[in-house]
């Protein structure tokens, strides 16, 4: 019991030391700080992504500054009842950062994010530094990150903007690059048959370009801020793309199916043609577009040609057209302007673009779609169904 009231006295007089030192001190002028000059001096990265409990500073770092003219950052330590920091300040004459003096909501006295649900970002609001939660709806633009450079000799490694490795032309086949869309034989077919001095091959994608104004960030901290669903989904479609990458408080909503049916087409080759119709699909199913944004289908998706006079170059890929209209009927329901690359006839796609990834569909809603696409049956009695999915916010 002796003991007790000894260590509660001792803080007691430690307590009050420091408040009346606090008083006296609260007459010498402290340091103006805004938030400002604190993310100047001390290279906060104002845009950075956050959650919850993360530090603005960034891993083990903290903010000292002299005690003598910032005495009030004490309070702080008062309040958390942090006695061993109050001593520690009182013995070294120095005192942890107080970010209540420059900072709005979002951010406790130590420079912690707090009360974020999902993936905020640090942002200015007037003089003041604050940690935002996202919005209902985040998205971005997928951009090279990652990338091979073809250079005389080789090709140049470079992630960022800087060059990591280079790698002369017998050591291509070696590269250790490769996901579900490509590999190293695809590297090497890439750099001895497409590529010319200077042209660049994708291996990861970053963010940029986000709707809520926080700083691009790379290919390594993608899956951390918003998951590995996002990469996967950024790696199926072209480089350059609006990605989807939070979605907060909504409601589903899906709209009308629209179907048509294969066909046949014997002149054409009717297996071709539903091979195609079937890729159609594949590029197109589960393509989510952002509020007023426009995309396209997936890359990587491959289609095979039929012999066709008229067609430029001899040939084209027949049987795209029936899965075309049906996709081409759900977005004109919606209110959607006609797809680049489509036309109102039979045929519905026109020669030159690609039908996957060379149409694109533009969202001119305040709230994400996704394009729904199947097929249900075989042969040229085959049906080819398009619906909208609305992502509606409560």
């Amino acid at each position: 019991m002796k003991s007790w009231r000894r260590t509660s006295l001792v803080i007691f007089l430690a307590l009050l030391f420091a408040c009346i030192l606090l008083f006296a001190f609260s007459f010498v002028s402290s340091t103006p700080y805004t938030g400002q000059t604190v993310a100047d001096t001390y290279n906060i990265s104002v845009g950075q992504s956050m959650f919850d409990g993360d530090s603005i500073l960034g891993h083990n770092r903290t903010i000292q500054v002299p005690l003598l003219g910032n005495f009030g950052f004490l309070s702080h330590q008062l309040l958390a009842f942090d006695l061993q920091g109050i001593l520690m300040s009182l013995s070294t004459g120095v005192v942890p950062f107080d970010f209540t003096t420059v900072s709005g909501e979002g951010i406790d006295s130590y420079g912690n994010a707090e009360g974020i649900d999902g993936p905020g970002y640090l942002t200015f609001e007037g003089d003041k530094l604050s940690v935002k939660g996202p919005d209902t709806y985040v998205w971005g633009y997928s951009a090279p990150y990652k990338l091979l450079c073809k250079t005389e000799s080789g090709v140049d490694v470079i992630e960022g903007d800087t060059v990591i490795q280079s790698v002369p032309v017998d050591q291509i086949k070696n590269l250790n690059y490769s996901n579900d869309y490509y590999n190293n034989d695809t590297i090497v077919s890439w750099y001895n048959y497409d590529a010319d001095v200077g042209s660049t091959f994708t291996l990861e994608k970053g963010m940029v370009g986000f709707s809520d104004g926080r700083s691009d960030i790379g290919s390594d901290e993608v899956p951390y801020v918003f998951g590995q669903d996002v990469v996967d989904y950024a790696a199926e479609y072209p480089t350059g793309s609006p990605i989807l990458l939070y979605m907060g408080n909504y409601t589903e909503e899906t709209g009308e199916v629209y179907g048509t049916s294969l066909g046949s087409h014997p002149e054409y080759g009717d297996s071709i043609r539903e091979v195609n119709a079937r890729q159609f699909v594949e590029a197109w199913n589960g393509t989510i577009i952002p509020p007023n944004s426009t995309s396209s289908g997936k890359d990587y998706v491959y289609f095979e040609s039929a012999t066709d006079a008229e067609a430029p170059g001899g040939s084209a890929a027949h049987g795209v057209c029936p899965s075309a209209r049906a996709l081409r009927a759900a977005v004109l329901a919606e209110g959607f302007p006609l797809p680049v690359g489509m036309d109102g006839t039979e045929n519905a796609v026109l020669f030159g673009y690609n039908p996957a990834s060379g149409i694109t569909v533009s969202n001119n809603h305040d709230y994400p779609v996704k394009i729904n696409m199947w097929t249900e049956g075989s042969g040229t009695g085959m049906g080819i169904y398009a619906q909208i999915t609305r992502y509606i916010p409560k």
